[in-house]
């Protein structure tokens, strides 16, 4: 039996705050996360090589055969039918990054234990059809042709669940895709540039408008008239409602009422509070620049729609205002009038007029009490990896110094 490994590389500070509590490839791009997309597109179980801290919840397996998979690339055919043709001791490349490896028993062990594992005999990829997440504004820039993709794989030689006739199909209604148990009524979808996909148990409530491509997930709610643009994906139970452009949910979150949310990425366990507006546009239409964790300073993102990406169990308050391209690290609680700075560091509290330190104890009875409602457990692992966090990002708040 082969085992995939897909490993975290220099890429995963790039995509803080989001990998702060996972590995890159439980990102989520399109409909399935990384991880999902390898596991079907190779039909076997993965495992990780990540960061020390979370290696309890996220384990390595490996045997005889390895493939050791970069955890920022996607899946292609093109990708999938190389990979499937490897040989031992060879390995693909990308310039000098490592996408790929097959490697024996002997080898992966020599890597576990930071031993040279000898020279791989090393194929460049230049031409193969694939893309990989580099940084944080790639999970929404490539997020539509991700859904597409994701689409095509999870629905081929399937037949949908039934739409209703009171919604109101503007395209081509096959690519209108209802998994079991999927409630939708009174709702338009316009698939002419993309496909639309309801997870198992979803519901879209009366007066939706939304456009493909688009993708929620399981037990995920739009909640009345909801306005949802292409590019956007709600992972396993959220709820959403009001203006949402290009934007996706990783899980668990909420932006349950109006407000606008453009090119941004959401964690999981997050809440936008009634009338939460980002901007995604600077009113000199320049390009927008972005807190960087990996050059510690804001850097150019080349992008001139870039919202906000905010981390695992943040939430703002009602009528809280966010300026283009903020980073909001884990566990910050947002509130007050006006805007607050554009990067605000893990459990922070505060906004505008200024923060303090979000104590772990009362940010982790929060959270106990939010998960509960979705009956997942708050357990000893994920009080380990946040106290982490929570130690790793003190240099970031400045007035605990």
């Amino acid at each position: 039996m082969t085992n995939i490994i897909l490993f975290d590389n220099e890429v995963r500070d790039r995509l803080l705050p989001l990998t702060f509590t996972r590995p890159v490839c439980e990102l989520r791009a399109g409909i399935l996360t990384i991880r999902e997309k390898w596991e079907r597109w190779l039909e076997c179980p993965v495992s990780y090589i990540t960061q020390d801290y979370l290696a309890e919840r996220y384990e390595i397996d490996h045997g005889a055969e390895n493939l050791v998979i970069n955890g920022s690339v996607l899946p292609s055919p093109q990708l999938v039918r190389l990979i499937r043709q490897m040989d031992f001791n060879e390995a693909y490349l990308d310039g000098e990054e490592l996408i790929v490896a097959k490697l024996d028993e002997e080898q992966i062990d020599r890597l576990m234990n930071d031993e040279d594992i000898g020279e791989l005999k090393g194929q460049d990829l230049a031409g193969t059809d694939y893309y990989k997440i580099n940084y944080l504004w790639d999970l929404y820039t490539h997020n539509g042709r991700a859904i597409k993709d994701d689409f095509e794989l999870l629905t081929k030689g399937r037949k949908s669940q039934p739409l209703s006739n009171n919604n109101r199909v503007v395209g081509d209604p096959k690519l209108v895709f209802l998994e079991e148990g999927a409630k939708v009524e009174c709702a338009t979808f316009n698939t002419e540039d993309g496909p639309v996909y309801i997870g198992k148990d979803a519901t879209v409530m009366e007066g939706c408008l939304v456009r493909g491509p688009f993708a929620m997930g399981y037990k995920s709610v739009l909640k009345m008239g909801a306005k949802i643009y292409s590019g956007t994906t709600l992972g396993p139970q959220c709820k959403v409602g009001g203006e949402v452009n290009n934007s996706v949910f990783i899980g668990y979150s909420n932006k349950g009422h109006d407000g606008f949310l453009g090119n941004s990425v959401i964690g999981q366990w997050c809440n936008l509070g009634a009338d939460t507006n980002n901007s995604n546009l600077k009113n000199n239409y320049d390009q927008v620049k972005l807190w960087s964790y990996a050059d510690g300073r804001f850097v150019k993102t080349g992008q001139q729609f870039c919202g906000l990406f905010m981390g695992d169990h943040s939430k703002t308050a009602i009528n809280t205002m966010l300026n283009t391209g903020t980073v909001i690290g884990v566990s910050a609680n947002v509130f007050g009038e006006g805007f607050p700075r554009n990067f605000i560091p893990s459990f922070s509290w505060g906004g505008k007029q200024g923060f303090q330190t979000y104590r772990t104890d009362r940010a982790f009875e929060t959270m106990e009490r939010v998960m509960e409602r979705r009956n997942v457990p708050f357990d000893v692992q994920e009080r380990l990896i946040l106290l982490r966090v929570f130690e790793d990002t003190v240099k970031y708040r400045s007035w605990d110094r």
